[in-house]
C-alpha cells in the first residue's frame, strides 16, 4: 500500500506519525511525509529588504526540511520504507497532485478542528482534501481531551 502523509510543520502530531507506523507495518506499506511550505510572496513591498527577507525564508525552509528528515527517519528506524518530500505551493492542490503523481493508495491527514459548524469536526484542509481526492483520505484527530 502506497500512504501520502500529509504533515504540518512544525508541530506534527504524535498521532499522525503513531498511527503512521502501525498502519505501514500491518500492511507493509511505503510512505511518502509530505509538508507543504507557504509559496514565497509574489510581491515584496518597497519597505521590505529583500536580502533579509529570503535569508529568514530559508533558514524556515531549512528547519522544516530537517524536521521533516527527523520524521522520516523516525519511520525509517522502525522499518518502515518513507520517503520525505518539502513542496513549496497550495497546500490543498499540492497534496492532491503528489498523490496523483505517486499513485498513491491513501492519504492520511490531521484535523485541529477549530472552525465553525462542518470545520468543527474537521479542518478546511481536511475538508477539502475529503471532497477533492479521488483516493480514501484518513483524517486523524489531533487535538485530544
Amino acid at each position: 500500500m502506497k500512504i501520502l502523509v500529509a504533515v504540518d510543520l512544525p508541530g506534527a502530531s504524535r498521532a499522525i506519525i503513531a498511527y503512521v507506523k502501525i498502519l505501514a507495518s500491518t500492511c507493509s506499506g511505503k510512505v511518502w511525509l509530505l509538508h507543504v511550505a507557504e509559496p514565497a510572496p509574489d510581491f515584496v513591498g518597497y519597505e521590505v529588504d529583500p536580502i533579509p527577507m529570503r535569508n529568514q525564508t530559508a533558514k524556515k525552509y531549512h528547519e522544516e526540511h530537517y524536521q521533516l528528515q527527523q520524521l522520516s527517519q523516525e519511520l525509517c528506524s522502525a522499518g518502515i520504507n518513507c520517503t520525505s518530500l518539502l513542496i513549496q505551493g497550495a497546500i490543498v492542490e499540492t497534496i492532491i497532485n503528489q498523490a496523483n503523481k505517486l499513485s498513491i493508495d491513501m492519504i492520511i491527514a490531521g484535523s485541529h478542528g477549530k472552525r465553525v459548524a462542518m470545520s468543527l469536526l474537521l479542518g478546511s484542509t481536511s475538508r477539502d482534501l475529503l471532497h477533492k481526492s479521488s483516493v480514501p483520505v484518513l483524517v486523524i484527530p489531533l487535538d485530544g481531551p
